[in-house]
């Protein structure tokens, strides 16, 4: 017997690999907000942890890593596209392809941090959302959900800034850029959070799945456990 595909799960799923997305390409551009310098890939970005804890809370660490390596292969994807678009010849009456290779061409050392970030950031906020829920019977979802964030995105920043830009910006810049992201993310979840909690009770509901990992392993490879 064929297992039921979930519409809601497949619609996050494909929200969450289009932020991923989104947010790799508005990283170009660098914005500044009540003086605070960040990138506008910020915009975007905390979105994709909270939809990983809609995942993990309601279907479980497993689905959680099938969309996490999906997020990772789309992105790999898109990321190889335009480093091969950017690479073809242009033609000569073009005038736009210093502006689309500042958009595309991403440096490897950044194409390389910022997927390693991404992969280590998103299982621990997975596996702490996890853990979290069985020990607490599946109480206190706010607490959970801002907790494996801080997890998930203080992993993500201390990995991404110093392989992207280390040697490039002094320490104490980095250590700085690295604070602020860390922050701005975490109060992102948290001011969204009320919309957050709506929408996963909406979804068990709709849905009928509140999935507790009890006895699974968390070996981030075994993508065919579902």
């Amino acid at each position: 017997m064929k297992e039921k595909v979930s519409v809601p799960f497949m619609l996050l799923g494909i929200l969450f690999n289009v932020c991923l997305i989104a947010a790799n390409l508005l990283e170009t551009k660098v914005i500044q907000v009540g003086g605070l310098t960040v990138t506008a890939g910020l915009l975007v970005f905390p979105i994709s942890y909270i939809i990983n804890d809609c995942i993990a809370e309601v279907w479980g660490f497993k689905k959680a890593r099938l969309i996490i390596w999906s997020g990772f292969a789309m992105n790999f994807f898109v990321v190889a596209l335009g480093l091969i678009a950017v690479s073809l010849p242009a033609a000569p009456f073009w005038e736009g392809e210093e502006h689309f290779n500042f958009v595309f061409g991403m440096a490897p050392r950044i194409v390389v941090a910022s997927l390693i970030a991404f992969l280590v950031g998103s299982f621990l906020n997975a596996y702490v959302m996890s853990k979290m829920k069985v020990a607490s019977q599946g109480r206190n979802f706010s607490v959970r959900a801002i907790l494996s964030t801080i997890v998930g995105e203080t992993a993500d920043s201390l990995i991404f800034f110093p392989v992207a830009f280390g040697g490039i910006i002094a320490w104490k810049e980095l250590l700085l850029m690295m604070g602020l992201q860390i922050v701005l993310k975490s109060m992102y979840e948290v001011i969204i959070l009320p919309v957050t909690i709506r929408v996963v009770k909406l979804i068990k509901k709709i849905d009928g799945s509140d999935v507790y990992d009890t006895n699974i392993s968390y070996n981030v490879l075994k993508v065919k456990d579902i």
